[in-house]
């Protein structure tokens, strides 16, 4: 599939755009305009294609997913849709051509990261969308169009700073404004109900206020077979933007008033709920773009199919994660109010309508709503909730025959707040979990109640991950070596890299793929210098942990075993040592306190370590702020070791583990999530395992017993760096700085575990897989063996398999051919 691309027209389609939007000559452009016009001119190219598979959508009427996700980390998109459309080389000729100097790595520095997303939630988002696309299914990515992310992060003395993450100051040239779909989203007022002539009960909501949605589409491009889907993204404007009467009479902050309260619902990612607005706002977020979605949604089935009781063969709601819950209600509250439907027609359409996938066996993480907040602000969503709970706890109680403890444990309104995991399960027809091992906790722990009267609604689909962009594109010369020796089939289907496994005992192979792996680490030596002003050593072991701040995901274990390192070396500084570069890049959320001192931990133990003579050849550790996915694809194809040191059963699966297995690093991590998958598919032999198993840890918890202050008197290396916490080593002129996490990791906190992510009770284990890495690095031939295993072995984690597993036994979507 060429995508009617001509050299020749996108030469001077380049040149237009240059000459009309920035009344320039090519010699006057500056990189940003350069990047703009080739935006441009790559989605003109993309446009043709993108309106004959909507024609397809509107002739053929397929049965159509909404995916609804509060992020999508979609990175840059020009590099992407290069490679997706299979002309990266022709633009680069292009270029070339009409001679301008910058070559397209530059050219594509010049595009910020979309700020519509913050961790693996939003990039599995993205990596599922262009799975559909590839895959030619029918779908939209829905979510909002935030102006300012989640945040910039900036490292100001070791400390987090956020800044806005202004990603649309100089537009977005990928996005069409979709002014034709536009939603009315109503908040507040009261609910009034009248019974009509027939008997039948009507709601009306009054006094409300009210937004618009308006749609943003973005292309998904598929690879390299013409299909482009839409990322649907709402912004929110005020119904009457600017009151003039306002203005005339001196009221000018009045006059704009409406749109300014408009504007507060998109300006940000996540915003700070630790406040009654915080949380208010939050959920104002999340009713905007799942109302917005299912009101057009039902809009556009209604155009070509009459019979709303249809809507469940031709429409699809699936919820990433607890965030989008309330499509449930939502879609009751259209079925009921607007399309005149009983509650028991309504309620069937729904539950075969919306499925739900889970992403977390952390109770504290499933989302609840207190109810006086949730009942102001959306009166007719809440009665709708409140009847759908009483219906199913009626149903527990005459059908099931639960007892009234477990009804009051699974009803959805319970103890003040309303429990939208719960709602999500009730309304949908489908429950997945993203791991094996953590669809088989969500079924035996977390969910268990639900799983007894509902087997059949529990599945699994493990999670996966592009090869298009986590190879293709951010690891060029390798996936250029792929291709080289054994085709290019991979790209769609990527268990073909299995074929690379004789291949790991080839010498050649071996020093090819090492050459690039040497490379990539050079290239990321060179943005650390850049950016950090720190020189690391390529020839070092490149061991790298990136992903959001969590204290589940023991960033605080990695730096504590950077700190036994380093007092191993000052007790023994004539040994012999293997350097090691430890590199992090995470975010941590603006009122997580604790991860942000971690933050500050990390930064302290890079300043020590780093300066002191006595270690700084053998030991270097590197932040890198505002990690995002493109440098992403610069950190992961350079990484030696890939850090997946989650406590066991609190990872429901990871990507990152994905990315870093495809592009040959090797896991140090726990028996967690995919890290379970990950080890079946490459053998003991080809990753390092240690630590506490899920039933370990959940037996921990039950049984209360764990007590951190043993391995502190016991262990002689622990205490020791449990003391530089507190004796001011690391922070000198505050020496109580880290006595919270000192504090954390020894005395409980209420009714809750000291050490409730068990670092001290895995660092050990953790230390000895350490020793044994570093043992096997120094093996160059047989490290490489590993890691070429580790990337041959990686097929089964593409999202590809992933999407054709929703597809085929959740959604029941077919692919969607298109001329």
């Amino acid at each position: 599939m060429s995508y009617g691309f001509s050299k020749e027209k996108f030469k001077g389609e380049i040149l237009d755009h240059i000459r009309n939007f920035s009344r320039k000559t090519l010699e006057d452009a500056s990189p940003q305009e350069l990047y703009q016009a080739v935006a441009f001119a790559v989605r003109d190219v993309i446009t043709d294609e993108w309106i004959e598979t909507q024609h397809a959508y509107n002739t053929k009427t397929p049965k159509t997913l909404y995916y609804l996700s509060m992020e999508f980390l979609v990175g840059r998109a020009l590099g992407n849709n290069l490679v997706n459309m299979g002309i990266m080389s022709s633009v680069q000729e292009a270029l070339e051509e009409l001679n301008i100097k910058i070559d397209i790595n530059k050219i594509e520095d010049q595009e910020p990261d979309a700020g519509l997303g913050n961790g693996g939630l939003g990039r599995l988002a993205a990596c599922f969308l262009d799975s559909l696309s590839t895959l030619s299914y029918p779908a939209y990515g829905c979510g909002i169009r935030y102006n300012y992310g989640i945040f910039k992060q900036q490292i100001e003395d070791g400390y987090q700073v956020e800044y806005p993450d202004d990603w649309l100051a100089n537009g977005n040239p990928w996005e069409v404004k979709r002014n034709d779909n536009a939603q009315e989203i109503k908040f507040g007022g009261t609910v009034r109900n009248y019974m009509d002539e027939n008997g039948r009960l009507h709601f009306v909501q009054e006094n409300y206020d009210s937004v618009l949605a308006i749609p943003y589409d973005m292309p998904i491009v598929g690879y390299k077979n013409g299909f482009v889907n839409a990322l649907r993204l709402w912004d929110a404007e005020a119904p009457q933007k600017f009151v003039l009467r306002f203005f005339d009479q001196g009221a000018y902050e009045k006059a704009v008033e409406q749109q300014t309260l408009a504007k507060t619902l998109v300006e940000v990612l996540y915003p700070n709920d630790n406040h009654y607005k915080g949380k208010e706002l939050r959920l104002k977020q999340q009713y905007f773009f799942v109302s917005a979605t299912v009101q057009q949604a039902v809009a556009k089935f209604k155009r070509t199919n009459p019979n709303i009781y249809m809507l469940p063969e031709k429409v699809i709601f699936q919820m990433n994660d607890t965030h989008p819950a309330i499509a449930v209600a939502e879609l009751m509250r259209i079925l009921l109010d607007q399309e005149g439907l009983t509650w028991e027609d309504a309620f069937d359409i729904t539950s075969r309508t919306c499925a739900y996938t889970n992403h977390t066996i952390m109770i504290e993480a499933l989302e609840t709503w207190p109810i006086d907040l949730f009942q102001k602000l959306l009166p007719r969503i809440y009665q709708i909730i409140e009847e759908l709970n009483r219906r199913f706890c009626m149903e527990l109680r005459d059908v099931y025959h639960q007892p009234e403890h477990i009804i009051h444990n699974m009803s959805i309104i319970c103890d003040g707040q309303i429990k939208m995991a719960y709602l999500a399960i009730v309304g949908s027809f489908s429950v997945n979990g993203v791991a094996a091992i953590h669809t088989e906790i969500l079924k035996n722990n977390v969910l268990k109640n639900f799983y007894n009267i509902y087997p059949n609604k529990f599945n699994n689909k493990t999670n996966g991950i592009t090869q298009r962009r986590w190879l293709g594109h951010a690891n060029p010369e390798l996936a250029t070596l792929i291709t080289d020796t054994i085709g290019d089939k991979w790209y769609k289907d990527l268990t073909h890299l299995k074929k690379l496994v004789p291949y790991s005992k080839d010498k050649a192979f071996i020093e090819k793929f090492r050459d690039i792996k040497y490379n990539n680490k050079v290239r990321l030596a060179d943005y650390i210098k850049e950016h950090n002003g720190i020189v690391v050593n390529p020839d070092s072991i490149f061991d790298v942990q990136v992903k959001r701040l969590h204290e589940y995901k023991r960033q605080l274990m990695n730096v504590l075993h950077i700190l036994m390192l380093y007092n191993e070396i000052k007790a023994k500084p004539n040994g012999n040592y293997v350097p090691r570069t430890f590199i992090f890049g995470a975010k941590a959320a603006p009122g997580y306190t604790r991860a942000k001192l971690i933050i500050k931990l990390i930064n302290s133990v890079a300043d020590l370590v780093n300066n002191d003579p006595m270690t700084k050849d053998y030991l270097t550790v590197v932040f890198i702020e505002n990690y995002c996915v493109s440098n992403a694809e610069i950190i992961i194809p350079a990484a030696n070791v890939s850090e997946q040191i989650s406590t066991a059963s609190k990872e429901a699966s990871g990507t990152s583990n994905m990315k870093f297995m495809l592009n040959g690093a090797l896991t140090i991590g726990t028996l967690d999530g995919a890290n379970i998958e990950i080890f079946e598919e490459v053998g003991k032999d080809n990753i390092f395992i240690f630590g506490l198993t899920c039933e370990e840890v959940l037996n921990l918890y039950q049984s209360g017993q764990y007590n951190p202050w043993d391995i502190y008197h016991n262990d002689s290396e622990i205490h020791s760096i449990l003391n530089l916490l507190i004796n001011g080593a690391l922070s000198p002129k505050n020496p109580g700085l880290f006595v919270e996490l000192y504090e954390s990791l020894l005395n409980r906190a209420g009714d809750n575990l000291a050490d409730p992510y068990f670092i001290l009770k895995d660092l050990r284990a953790y230390h000895t897989a350490q020793k044994a890495l570093e043992y096997a690095y120094l093996d160059e031939v047989t490290w490489n063996q590993k890691a070429i295993i580790n990337t041959a072995c990686s097929g089964k984690f593409s999202s590809d398999r992933t999407i054709k597993q929703y597809a085929d036994e959740i959604w029941g979507l077919k692919p969607l051919k298109i001329k």
